[in-house]
């Protein structure tokens, strides 16, 4: 996506509690670390294997980087629901149902001088089958055991996502939980 639709496309500012505030164009939220609503869809198959995917080299910001089978901003006015089913058909080709698990808020520099500041909102799913994603958003995708995950995450960080490496404890957390 170009720099100039990007600035178009709005997300919604939120205060500590999750409350709108107001909106702002895309690109100048990470420019200034304004902190917004963001959501990550973790999918997970039939073998408790997480569906991850590698941002497209194209991406403004964590190009090239591993992270969780969907991460997005809900619009104004959309529930972070309907944004992250929305998102997933459109980024992967994927339909299926999700249930919010947690959120919590990061702030992390990037690359070009930009920033993410989110309170992000974490949502699973069951999948088990193959992805289909636009390659403007993933450029690859793979299914990947959790346990895989963490020593990757702890021997390789650069090869992920910030907030893949920010929430992955709360993830575990998660997903033991509703093992138990």
């Amino acid at each position: 996506m170009d720099h100039a639709a990007m600035n178009e496309e709005q997300v919604v500012l939120v205060n500590q509690h999750d409350e709108a505030v107001g909106t702002m164009g895309k690109l100048r939220a990470h420019e200034e670390g304004a902190l917004h609503r963001a959501f990550s869809v973790f999918l997970f198959d039939d073998h408790g294997r997480l569906l991850l995917q590698r941002r497209a080299a194209g991406k403004y910001h964590s190009a090239g980087l591993w992270t969780n089978t969907c991460c997005s901003h809900p619009r104004p006015q959309e529930s972070v629901l309907d944004a992250a089913v929305r998102r997933l058909r459109e980024e992967m080709g994927i339909r299926a149902e999700l249930e919010p698990q947690f959120s919590f808020i990061y702030h992390a520099d990037l690359e070009n001088g930009l920033q993410e500041h989110e309170l992000d909102h974490v949502l699973f799913g069951s999948y088990s089958g193959a992805a289909s994603p636009d390659p403007s958003e993933a450029d690859a995708w793979k299914y990947m055991h959790p346990d895989e995950l963490e020593a990757e995450l702890r021997h390789h960080p650069e090869r992920y996502t910030v907030w893949l490496r920010t929430c992955w404890s709360q993830v575990r957390e998660a997903l033991a939980l509703r093992a138990a």
